[in-house]
């Protein structure tokens, strides 16, 4: 099935009532949930995922993948209003959008960034499109000494692209593998660390572990804030940027689009790091850099635009290889897999209607989003005003709520409500928990493949070499690993003045 002819079939999945009015509530729950400062798309989907669990598996990821694109235009709302990033991805966008807020320019701040958001995020889904087919039939040749190569290149951006320390993402990383290592052996079917626990047998649950650190942690680090953030008091009139801003913005939509399309593409990545890039670029290119950060409209289009496109192309190697390249995908993963469907290079072939009508959703989510979002900002801006006293507790109730819902046990709120402990505590010690959860997410994958290929080496790991694509993708963990050293080095021997 061609490019073109599959984007129809997806449609036609797609335009199902069901499907439809799943995807209109995960847009709709998706801005909702990047319009509130602190629990992001990660805890969104964990919380919500149980709620899919009778749906088909078509209606579910199309709803997942909704409130993902939803949380992506969302956050921008609180960054500009309140100076509070809905999500980590509109950290940057408070910069300027804040600013340009204060000198009365909050409509055309939210406009931009409605406006930028629907152009590359739809740039985005045009890849997907193109690149998702040609990708997976590579995928087919992979073995498993190719995709143990590929995801240690995961293992090794997911540490080397750290907002933090090196050191802590690499401790993250590895307890995540630890973690994932619990239950039965994948070949031997041994018990591993189970202590004799009936509950332990199938592991810890993803989504007990992601809504403990994702739902439960934040609330724990945003209940110490004793002064809450108050919505700037303007008047939000035109929400249409001017020609001149349109003019200045056009190519930092570009340029954003550009580098958002990349960065979601490459695992470690992913539309936070892609914001902080483009918005670098940005500046650098800019004819009046002193601007920035003082209500630059470009520093609003091109994080904005970046952080869309890279939502889109994240879904290229989950769909294709069967990789999650960032945490939130991490997440989603597990949601493939809790419905009995396997991401990869099959989907395509065995679960189309997945495939294509995910794509096709994501453009109509688009036009959802664009339609929503501007007419709705005066009903945001009203959500943002409800008090944190009411706001937590209910935050906490879905928590616990999920959490049960999965396997109807006690013991799955006990996982949450340690994890959500654990995540509070790294938090307070400037540990990074996406990491964590990407080894664990990964770490199976990480173990079989590794264990099959030295299985088909009779040992060797030779094969690791033999092979093309394994061997370029040891080749760039090898570089991203030696050129941090090098800079370590000479800075340690350059004398001292």
């Amino acid at each position: 099935m061609d490019a073109l002819n599959g984007l129809f079939y997806g449609l036609s999945v797609a335009f199902e009532f069901h499907n439809l009015c799943l995807l209109f509530a995960g847009c709709l729950l998706g801005t909702l949930v990047g319009v509130l400062p602190g629990l992001g798309p990660v805890g969104a989907i964990s919380i919500l995922l149980p709620l899919t669990f009778q749906l088909p598996p078509a209606g579910a990821i199309i709803m997942l993948a909704g409130i993902y694109n939803g949380a992506m235009y969302g956050g921008s709302t609180t960054s500009i209003l309140i100076n509070v990033p809905g999500e980590a991805a509109s950290a940057v966008t408070c910069l300027d959008g804040y600013a340009m807020a204060r000198h009365g320019q909050a409509g055309q701040a939210l406009g931009i960034a409605v406006f930028g958001s629907f152009i590359a995020g739809t740039v985005g889904l045009i890849g997907l499109q193109l690149i998702g087919g040609p990708l997976s039939v590579l995928a087919l040749k992979f073995g498993p000494p190719e995709y143990f190569a590929i995801i240690l290149m995961g293992f090794t951006f997911i540490v080397y692209l750290a907002q933090g320390s090196m050191i802590k993402a690499v401790l993250m990383a590895l307890a995540g593998i630890i973690l994932s290592l619990i239950g039965l052996d994948p070949i031997t079917s041994e018990q591993r660390f189970t202590f004799g626990n009936i509950h332990l047998f199938e592991g810890i649950s993803v989504v007990s572990l992601a809504i403990g650190l994702f739902g439960l942690a934040e609330v724990l680090v945003n209940l110490e804030k004793t002064a809450p953030a108050r919505v700037l008091q303007v008047k939000i009139r035109n929400m249409f940027p001017s020609k001149s801003q349109w003019l200045r913005a056009k190519w930092a939509i570009v340029r954003g689009t550009v580098i958002g399309f990349f960065m979601g593409i490459l695992p470690g990545g992913g539309p936070v790091l892609s914001t902080f890039m483009a918005y670098g670029v940005e500046k650098r290119v800019s004819k009046h850099p002193e601007k920035f950060g003082h209500g630059a409209i470009e520093g609003v289009a091109a994080p904005e635009s970046a952080n869309n496109a890279a939502a889109s192309t994240s879904f290229i190697p989950l769909m294709t290889l069967g990789i999650p390249p960032n945490v939130v995908l991490a997440v989603l993963f597990g949601a493939f897999m809790i419905h009995g469907v396997t991401p990869g290079p099959l989907l395509m072939t065995q679960h189309p209607e997945i495939f294509w009508g995910v794509i096709a959703s994501m453009y109509m989510g688009n036009v959802i989003l664009l339609v929503l979002n501007l007419p709705l900002i005066p009903l945001w801006v009203q959500v943002l005003r409800i008090p944190d006293k009411i706001l937590y507790p209910l935050i906490v109730l879905f928590c616990l709520l999920g959490a049960y819902s999965i396997n109807n046990s006690v013991f799955d709120i006990g996982v949450m409500l340690l994890f959500g402990v654990l995540g509070y505590l790294l938090n307070k010690f400037d540990y990074e928990t996406a990491p964590l959860i990407l080894g664990f997410v990964l770490g199976p994958m990480f173990e079989v493949n590794l264990r099959r290929s030295l299985l088909m080496s009779q040992g060797s790991f030779a094969i690791f070499v033999e092979r093309p694509i394994a061997l370029v993708a040891l080749i760039v963990c090898a570089i991203l690993i030696i050129l941090p050293l090098i800079q370590t080095i000479r800075k340690t021997s350059r004398p001292i003045s």
